[in-house]
């Protein structure tokens, strides 16, 4: 079929191929232009043919592409949209003959589902037009995860707005059985739909575990919730990201001659006081209630928890406060505190070690007087050092990068073994599971050690998993601690971060960093 021609070519179809035949050279690729688009069914895929046969005019057939038919559908690779281009003009012309033309198209296509209802007459040659769109999945919703809100540990402001740290609402106690939280299931998604009626799954929400001490807290499913109770009455805390109730020894006195030393697996509220040369160790939070502080204790020790105590400290020397989490005190002196989160005082720290991720002075009347504070982040304080220029250090020591990075890569590693072990676990349970109703008491019994251990192995791996994501912050964050000093910085104040050191030699005040990698004191 001759579908143009002129004194310089002609353009035939063939067999559904289109041939180009040149009698005279002159007409330029450019001048093509025109003619493809007076006659659009022309799908040139051979340029190159093209260019040569207008260049050499040799007379002879040169394939250069195929003849489109007058309209067609093409489906996109996810299937999921159908679109029709009309390449002939006159297809338009009877839109009932059309119609019937698209529908018998459809069906050789073997698209069915959500065919859409087009407009004859808003059809440009070709251009696309959608004739068919499926519908996507819809994800499910993700596990929701709601925790009992544990009472913030911060001093009561008084009405004249001023922080009194004499009172603290420290240990929240709750009894066997109460409610900790729940964790509403992920959902199923919806699944979509292609063009071709084919069904295309959705991804179900993403689970969540619920975070606690498996040997303190239980899971119950009810009314389709998930639901975290107490198995023991005790005391609420959160450790490294993990609810937990320790168990709970209330002391009505003092802890001295009557009591001896105290090692507890669990928290202690003290009613009265620490005697002189007297230690107290505890797992979780210690709260000493006397007004008249501590004076000479030996050991104050939370390897977990916080520390409370509602009067001051007087160490004399000998005392050591350390907490695996933060430790609250009125006032300390001649004493060392050491915390893995804040040190918080109220009043005063004169000739004490304090060393924590921030140490926080009240910033109307806070005073750090001689010895050295150490934190990670930063120091507050109203006052440091006195008029005696009595020499007082306060540093910021952040996380040296370089141990930061080795100390994740260990951790990594020893993660990486957790979930290998996790997963053989897993495998070895699901075999001798599925002969459950066949073993023996002795094989029934390694069943529940294994999955006891695999409980264990996830629990250390949430655990690590918190670790690294708290070093990781840390390591963001190195570098960027301040130390800021609201009302007096005496000479004979020390003000050091990283290894950026200044000993003030005159009275000043403000918010000290470095900047640009040098200290701005």
């Amino acid at each position: 079929m001759r579908i143009f021609g002129n004194e310089f070519f002609e353009i035939v179809e063939e067999n559904g191929k289109v041939f180009i035949n040149t009698f005279k050279k002159g007409f330029s690729i450019r001048q093509m232009d025109d003619i493809f688009r007076k006659f659009p069914r022309i799908k040139v895929t051979n340029f190159l043919n093209l260019k040569i046969a207008l260049q050499e005019a040799a007379g002879q057939p040169e394939e250069i592409g195929y003849w489109l038919p007058p309209m067609k559908i093409e489906v996109s690779k996810d299937r999921m949209t159908a679109q029709l281009f009309v390449y002939e003009p006159n297809v338009l012309e009877d839109e009932k003959a059309f119609r019937e033309a698209l529908e018998d198209l459809l069906e050789q296509e073997k698209i069915i589902f959500g065919i859409k209802e087009i407009d004859v007459h808003s059809i440009m040659i070709a251009k696309p037009v959608v004739v068919a769109e499926g519908t996507k999945p819809v994800k499910g919703e993700d596990a929701k995860i709601t925790y009992l809100k544990i009472p913030e540990r911060k001093p009561v402001i008084r009405e004249d707005g001023k922080a009194d740290y004499f009172d603290m609402n420290f240990i929240f106690e709750i009894n066997q059985n109460d409610w900790l939280g729940e964790k509403i299931p992920p959902k199923p998604g919806i699944n979509g739909k292609n063009v071709f009626g084919e069904e295309i799954p959705a991804p179900p929400g993403k689970d969540k575990p619920l975070k606690y001490d498996r040997k303190s807290a239980y899971e119950s499913v009810e009314d389709g919730k998930i639901v975290l109770r107490a198995l023991t009455k005790g005391v609420v805390e959160e450790r490294h990201g993990f609810l937990t109730v320790s168990r709970h020894l209330p002391i009505n006195g003092d802890v001295g001659v009557e009591t001896g030393n105290i090692d507890f697996d669990g928290s202690i509220t003290i009613r009265g006081t620490v005697q002189k040369g007297f230690s107290v160790i505890a797992t979780g939070d210690i709260s000493i209630e006397g007004l008249e502080g501590v004076t000479g204790a030996k050991t104050i020790e939370s390897r977990e928890g916080d520390i409370y105590i509602k009067g001051g400290v007087f160490g004399l020397g000998q005392t050591d406060i350390k907490a695996g989490g933060s430790i609250y005190v009125k006032h300390v002196n001649e004493a060392n505190l050491f915390a893995k989160k804040n040190i918080v005082v109220g009043f005063y720290s004169f000739n004490s070690f304090l060393q924590a991720d921030s140490i926080l002075l009240d910033e109307e009347n806070g005073k750090i007087i001689g010895g050295k504070a150490i934190a990670k982040n930063t120091i507050v304080t109203a006052v440091s050092g006195n008029r005696m220029e009595r020499r007082t250090d306060l540093i910021i020591r952040s996380l040296d990068r370089q141990e930061g990075y080795q100390i994740i890569q260990r951790k990594a590693a020893l993660l990486k073994s957790l979930q290998e072990e996790i997963l053989r676990l897993n495998n070895n349970i699901e075999k001798l599971s599925s002969f459950k109703e066949n073993l023996r008491q002795a094989q029934l019994k390694t069943l529940k050690q294994m999955q006891e251990m695999l409980e264990n192995k996830k629990q250390q791996m949430l655990q690590l998993d918190f670790e690294i994501q708290e070093l990781m912050r840390d390591i963001k964050s190195a570098g960027q601690g301040e130390i800021i000093v609201k009302k007096e910085a005496y000479p004979g104040t020390l003000i050091q971060i990283g290894n950026k050191g200044s000993l003030l030699s005159s009275l000043t005040k403000g918010r000290f960093s470095r900047e640009l990698g040098e200290l701005n004191a």
